[in-house]
């Protein structure tokens, strides 16, 4: 019996999950710097870019045979759907009970484990290319922030951290959509990204 293998092409979902991640990050960060106030119109991006359009890329990257892609992607996108479902609860979208028992030492768990999480991440970026290894950075000054600011610890000044690293994280990712995009686009190096380390793979 003779096996026929088909491989199926599929395009390569890294730049829809970059924009989803520039858009979210770039509307979060605008609430965490003070220049707009509340959560309320931050959920739907969080929702639909932050999570829905990194979990398509998720997938699609479990397609490319991509796991370090994929993780990476479908990881975040969980972790905007859990913000969303955090802010819902804390504004009492589940009821005064849920809303007033909130502890926000919780959240500063989930932060550092996201920054665990992140840091091995950061160490595999390192063989993709180096916008993707500087987004990666720069999320783990944002859950250094986030996990900091959440325990209490220097509150303010980790929360400030948390605020800049965002809005970095949504100009560094909306110049990766970009690149992702024209290179594929016009077939050579339109915007560079930057060669691997080649420190773990040679």
């Amino acid at each position: 019996m003779n096996e026929t293998k088909v491989k199926v092409i599929t395009a390569d979902p890294s730049a829809l999950g970059l924009f989803g991640l520039a858009i979210v990050t770039l509307v979060a960060s605008s609430q965490k710097l003070g220049l707009t106030s509340g959560v309320s119109l931050v959920l739907p991006w969080a929702i639909f870019l932050g999570a829905s359009a990194q979990l398509m890329a998720c997938i699609h990257d479990f397609k490319h045979n991509n796991t370090f892609g994929a993780t990476a992607f479908g990881a975040y996108a969980f972790f905007w759907y859990a913000m969303g479902f955090t802010w819902l609860i804390q504004n009492g979208v589940f009821g005064e009970t849920l809303a007033a028992s909130v502890d926000g030492k919780q959240l500063g768990f989930a932060f550092l484990g996201y920054l665990i999480f992140t840091i091995f991440m950061t160490i595999g970026a390192m063989e993709t290319h180096k916008v993707l290894f500087t987004i990666f950075v720069l999320i783990d000054f944002l859950f250094i922030g986030l996990a900091f600011s959440s325990f209490g610890i220097m509150e303010h000044g980790m929360h400030q951290l948390a605020a800049y690293a965002e809005l970095a994280i949504a100009i560094v990712s909306f110049y990766g959509c970009g690149a992702a995009v024209l290179n594929t686009h016009f077939g050579r190096v339109f915007l560079p990204v930057g060669k691997p380390f080649g420190i773990f793979k040679k």
